[in-house]
């Protein structure tokens, strides 16, 4: 009854599954956030209040003042076990070389940022060569530099360039001045590191320092002074969480998906050996019971290898994610017991849920199968597997109407892809009824010149639906997610273009050019209007979140009025933006004109403001506005962002000129790469599988294929059309399953494009990658071709021979 071939197919299915599923987990569990160097020595570092935002917004902590910063700094150092407590302050600083700043890929975040000499104490950072900075103008770098002791160095920081002298270096990224240099320029406090005595217990000293600062802050110990890493760290590691879980839960689906259809062919082609032993006296059940014993062993196996093949590749890829920016360059890979587990468990219950299906039809094989010569399929499809097949894509379309009506972009993309979801399992389900129609529609294409090969093609097409049907699953599937995400992700992505160059009023863009941002002496030197961001807290206990983070931009009101063609004023005047006291909010503040508005800026100060003006939400691309001599008082380190200019101009150190379009395109070029990259890794996962599928289907069929093959060479066909036979048969599957997964796809991308021309207010065009799907669909129709071609080549080499007769007696 059990063959050796027979579970191969789904064995090097499940194993590649469950591999992808254990490395995939196994990062997971690596991807926790790091303790940055700098603080490393630090038991104990106490952290300024959370900002109330979820946590993928990457918020920092709401500063404390300067003030609060030294008392709870004395207070701090009286704990009992503390041998010091030394405030971490960082602030923009970006050493320049030749003139202009080093490349930033593959870069850290800190190493463009500055500390005080101080800081040092907390962390691994050590003195190479030269000594510490002890005034204003000296600085220590980072010994890869190259840069020498004694030379000078230009910095470029928020105001622009400034000269300083290299007294030291260190073996760290970054820059470190004199603590009070850098006091002034970050006044603003997040963390306060704390140096415990040999023998004193860190925990014991966490517990003191939080009875010092009570609701004020929080006392991180061990792993959790991890959420002191830098931001931009944080989002990177935050992605490619998403990636990997988005890969996992892939694997997962697409195995299930594959493995199924896999088992049902295998049941199709069994049919007179189930009903052989259900002449001898076997029960559905029993019949049930034999293949889910063998969906058991292969799963067990195959999850075995898959693990010990996933935790080999594992390091591998994690080199590969920070190399392509999903993971940032602290990223180790570390090895855990619970991925062990799920990917242990992983093999098992993908095949349990696969073979569920198939052995239900098995159980229903009648005895007089065994007597059957011929094996034709008796029945495509049942009432209950059309009940289902249509409530799936009844669920499908529904969700395609959520998409094109949600006003969330993030919504719709998730009602895209579960309404994809379900209508590929309705297409699959139905498939073995929607096969007759199709075929019969392409019927000129499966003609070839000869007219009766083709006609073979047809009839066995139609003949053995369940079968064309059970090859086809996998291309309809893997054809429908790429067609899907490559078209999402580029359809999004030219939307939101469209829409951000529409609201700009400009010929010219400055950005940045190896910086985070632009100095002051940039933006003076272009003579434009620029965006100065920085984030400021709300602190009002009557509106909660407490300390909910705000991205406020200073602006020129009259060039940003003259530059943004979205703005439109509901209340009050842009034109009262001059004062220090002012801010004008959007209208989801719930605020009028005059009214007083509160806010804790970067640093530290808490400052009350007067409302001057409302504006629409989709007005300003923050929350609010500031006059920029507001922002650049409150936070010395911030930078700006773009500047818009009407003519083109030769663009200062740091700092490079697009055309509106060209901006438009790139504004999120980094985050868009990203995507895409992830795009492609998810299409190369569901492509990868759907060939696998394919081919390992098609090889299953053609061993039992051979003795219908050697009948057509005796009645006259070539070895060369035969093989023309079968491969033409591979390629009519494989369209088939891509013009189905096509349609659906198109369904779902359809829907997309109406929600994001409703969020956007411009007309959305339909962008599909054709080269991704080309390559898939061709993917998937070589392999097919060389699944069938080859081992019928191989099968007829020999002389055709009679074919046995079956007797029945």
């Amino acid at each position: 009854m059990l063959s050796v071939r027979r579970p191969v197919s789904a064995f090097v299915v499940v194993a590649v599954g469950v591999a992808l599923v254990a490395a995939a987990t196994l990062l997971l569990a690596s991807g926790r956030p790091q303790v940055p160097d700098r603080l490393a020595y630090a038991a104990v570092v106490v952290q300024s209040p959370e900002a109330g935002a979820p946590a993928e917004s990457f918020a920092p902590t709401r500063p404390w003042s300067a003030a609060r910063a030294a008392e709870l700094t004395s207070m701090l150092a009286k704990v009992p076990g503390v041998t010091a407590a030394v405030p971490d302050r960082t602030f923009y600083a970006q050493a320049l070389v030749d003139g202009r700043p080093p490349p930033t890929a593959g870069q850290r975040e800190d190493a463009h940022q500055g500390h005080g000499w101080s800081s040092t104490r907390l962390g691994g950072s050590r003195l190479t060569a030269g000594e510490p900075p002890r005034q204003a103008g000296e600085v220590v770098v980072d010994r890869a530099l190259g840069l020498p002791p004694g030379g000078p160095v230009t910095l470029l920081t928020a105001a622009g360039p400034q000269s300083y002298t290299v007294t030291g270096l260190v073996d760290a990224p970054g820059v470190y001045v004199a603590d009070e240099v850098a006091a002034a320029l970050a006044p603003g406090v997040r963390a306060i590191g704390l140096l415990v005595a040999p023998g004193a217990d860190a925990e014991d000293v966490a517990a003191a320092a939080r009875g010092v600062v009570g609701g004020d802050g929080r006392a991180l110990t061990g792993d959790e002074r991890g959420a002191l890493e830098p931001r931009d760290d944080a989002r990177t590691r935050w992605i490619g969480m998403q990636v990997l879980t988005a890969t996992a839960a892939l694997a997962g689906f697409v195995t299930v998906f594959v493995v199924a259809s896999a088992f049902a062919f295998t049941v199709a082609q069994r049919r007179r050996e189930l009903g052989l032993l259900r002449a001898v006296g076997a029960t559905g059940r029993q019949v049930r019971r034999i293949l889910y014993v063998e969906a058991l062993g292969v799963g067990v196996s195959a999850g075995l290898a898959g693990l010990l093949v996933g935790a080999a590749l594992a390091p591998v890829l994690g080199r590969l994610l920070v190399d392509v920016g999903f993971q940032p360059a602290t990223f180790r890979v570390r090895y855990e017991s619970w991925p062990v587990a799920v990917s242990l468990a992983a093999g098992p219950v993908i095949a349990l849920l696969a073979v569920w299906s198939a052995s239900r039809r098995a159980a229903r094989v009648r005895p007089l199968e065994a007597l059957r010569a011929a094996a034709v399929e008796q029945r495509p499809i049942g009432r209950l597997r059309i009940a289902t097949g249509a409530l799936l894509v009844a669920v499908g379309v529904a969700l395609s109407l959520g998409t094109a009506t949600s006003d969330d972009a993030r919504s719709a993309a998730t009602f895209a892809l579960y309404a994809v979801m379900a209508l590929v399992a309705g297409v699959a389900v139905l498939a073995p009824a929607v096969v007759g129609p199709v075929v019969r529609m392409l019927r000129v294409p499966v003609r070839p010149r000869g007219g009766a090969i083709g006609m073979l093609v047809r009839a066995g097409a139609l003949t053995a639906t369940r079968r064309t049907a059970s090859i086809a699953a996998p291309v309809l599937l893997t054809v429908a997610f790429a067609v899907l995400v490559s078209g999402m992700v580029r359809t999004t992505t030219a939307a939101y273009a469209a829409g951000r160059a529409d609201n700009v009023n400009a010929g010219w863009i400055v950005v940045p050019d190896r910086t985070p941002g632009l100095s002051d002496q940039a933006v003076a030197a272009t003579g434009g209007t620029a965006l100065l961001p920085t984030t400021v807290f709300v602190s009002d206990p009557s509106t909660p979140p407490e300390n909910r983070p705000l991205t406020a931009l200073g602006v020129d009101p009259a060039g940003f009025a003259a530059a943004n063609r979205a703005l439109t004023v509901v209340a009050g005047s842009l034109g009262g933006l001059g004062g220090d006291d002012t801010v004008v909010l959007t209208a989801s503040a719930n605020r009028q004109p005059t009214e007083p508005y509160a806010l804790v800026f970067a640093d530290g100060e808490l400052v009350s403001l007067r409302v001057v003006a409302v504006v629409t939400d989709d007005s300003i691309p923050g929350d609010l506005l500031l006059p920029r001599s507001v922002v650049r008082e409150h936070d010395p380190s911030a930078l700006s962002s773009v500047v818009y200019v009407r003519e083109r101009i030769d663009p200062p150190a740091g700092a490079r000129i697009l055309d509106v379009p060209g901006w438009a395109a790139e504004a999120d070029r980094a985050e868009d790469r990203l995507v895409w990259l992830a795009t492609l890794l998810l299409i190369g996962v569901s492509a990868g599988y759907g060939a696998v599928a394919v081919a390992n289907t098609l090889l299953m069929a053609a061993a039992g294929r051979v003795p219908d093959l050697r009948l057509i060479r005796l009645a006259g066909a070539t070895r060369r059309q035969v093989i023309w036979l079968v491969t033409a048969e591979s390629a009519l599957v494989v369209l088939i399953g891509a013009l189905l997964g096509g349609a659906v796809a198109f369904v779902g991308l359809l829907s997309i494009r109406a929600g994001l021309a409703e969020q956007a207010g411009v007309p959305v065009d339909l962008v599909v990658p054709w080269s991704v799907v080309g390559g898939v669909v061709g993917l998937c129709l070589l392999l097919a071709a060389l699944a069938s071609a080859l081992p019928t080549w191989r099968s007829l080499r020999h002389r055709a021979a009679r074919p046995p007769v079956d007797v029945v007696g």
